[in-house]
């Protein structure tokens, strides 16, 4: 099934989770306040690998860095766990709980579909819909055992070198 995870609407037809965090993002109107950063879920949540630990990965594009600490200090500063960093690649992060629930923001001048943590998800689901459920349960196994996405993915595909690179170049068959 081809979804389109540029629009969260995928998350109400989808498992327990998922529609909680659709439920959350709406509630909170998280893409409307981000809207002008082009926001985008990624992570394991959208293609159901996601573990109990799981944060709620949101990605977005920001030219103007200060612009957007104001927004996100004016607007989720009040949740619990508030945290805003600013990193020397020009890029910015900012966590927060909502229900419970881990909200981690990330914010580069990258378009957000040209972003790793996108062009990784959209590789990892072409995978899974290519594999059985026998290999999605592993993956989530591997996860469990603490070894990160990308990785978990390489392993199992006998993929060598930098995950976060080689997984982009793997060719699903």
């Amino acid at each position: 099934m081809k979804i389109d995870f540029r629009n969260i609407n995928y998350l109400k037809l989808g498992n327990t989770k998922q529609r909680k965090i659709h439920n959350i993002i709406t509630k909170y109107q998280l893409f409307e306040i981000l809207n002008d950063y082009k926001p985008i879920l990624v992570g394991t949540i959208p293609i159901n690998i996601d573990i109990e630990e799981s944060d709620v990965d949101i990605i977005l594009q920001a030219h103007n860095l200060k612009e957007l600490t104001q927004l996100l200090l004016k607007s989720f500063a009040q949740f619990a766990q508030f945290r805003l960093s600013t990193f020397s690649n020009g890029a910015l992060t900012s966590n927060f709980m909502l229900e419970d629930t881990l909200i981690e923001i990330y914010a580069t001048d990258i378009d957000t579909e040209k972003q790793n943590g996108y062009l990784h998800m959209i590789k990892e689901y072409e995978i899974l819909q290519a594999r059985n459920d026998s290999f999605k349960m592993e993956i989530i196994k591997l996860k469990k055992q603490g070894i990160k996405t990308e990785s978990a993915f390489c392993k199992l595909l006998n993929i060598s070198g930098d995950p976060y690179v080689e997984l982009l170049n793997y060719i699903v068959q």
